[in-house]
């Protein structure tokens, strides 16, 4: 069980009424959250990464079915999560963020950066000693950017700003409100190719366009998404384990 599967436990568990979003009623699988029907567990590839996320995820997001968060999760072993709270800060996120075996980054968009807050397009050259950890605001954009605003702990850390040049429309389960704006997981995969892993992101990438096409089978959408994602994971998966063989 990995941080955000935790996390949702931990969630349900304090909860005083059942979750009733759309699509409550649907039989999931504990894990993905998908209709057991198109569970997607079995196919969940494995990742060996140098990056280490937190999530810091607005407190209704860890019960939703459609989010991409625990996706991250499911790939990259170093990954955490925590719910956001304004008022109470728990102290091991702060001790997470301040651990110096890690550099933590706030990835967000640039025009939003505190006044004398370090700014860098890409994931820059760390000390021997320094892992980043990038730490993703996971909630929709108006409660990311309520987070991004009142964690005035995060104020001192340097800024992570992705340039994205257009937003993906690979993602229906829940649509952006404006163009530029993409799931979770998408934006994980961007971080984690800047910061050269680019079998890494590319695979996640491909994890994300599984959950996606077989999320919205179990919820009889109208849009598909795509039907070649499962057999292109798989390639790319063959591919990074053939170029590791060769390189040895």
């Amino acid at each position: 069980m990995h941080a955000v599967q935790r996390l949702h436990q931990y969630r349900e568990s304090i909860s005083t009424r059942p979750f009733k979003g759309r699509g409550y009623k649907t039989d999931r699988c504990p894990n993905c959250r998908i209709s057991r029907q198109h569970c997607i567990c079995p196919h969940c590839p494995t990742c060996h990464s140098e990056a280490a996320f937190l999530l810091l995820m607005w407190d209704d997001e860890v019960l939703k079915p459609s989010n991409t968060g625990r996706l991250i999760a499911d790939l990259i072993e170093d990954t955490h999560a925590f719910i956001w709270q304004r008022t109470e800060v728990d102290p091991a996120l702060l001790a997470l963020i301040n651990d110096p075996q890690y550099q933590a980054f706030v990835v967000f968009p640039q025009e939003y950066a505190h006044p004398e807050q370090q700014v860098v397009n890409q994931v820059p050259k760390l000390a021997a000693n320094k892992r980043p950890l990038f730490i993703l605001l996971d909630g929709t954009w108006r409660e990311a950017k309520k987070m991004f605003r009142r964690s005035p702990y995060l104020n001192h850390l340097p800024l992570l700003s992705i340039n994205i040049s257009s937003h993906s429309d690979r993602y229906r389960v829940r649509k952006a409100i404006a163009d530029g704006q993409m799931a979770t997981a998408e934006v994980a995969a961007q971080v984690l190719s800047s910061f050269g892993e680019n079998d890494n992101g590319a695979i996640l990438d491909l994890w994300f366009d599984v959950f996606s096409y077989h999320y919205q089978h179990g919820a009889s959408h109208r849009y598909q998404g795509n039907d070649q994602a499962l057999a292109q994971l798989q390639e790319a998966v063959a591919q990074r384990d053939s170029n590791k063989l060769l390189s040895q």
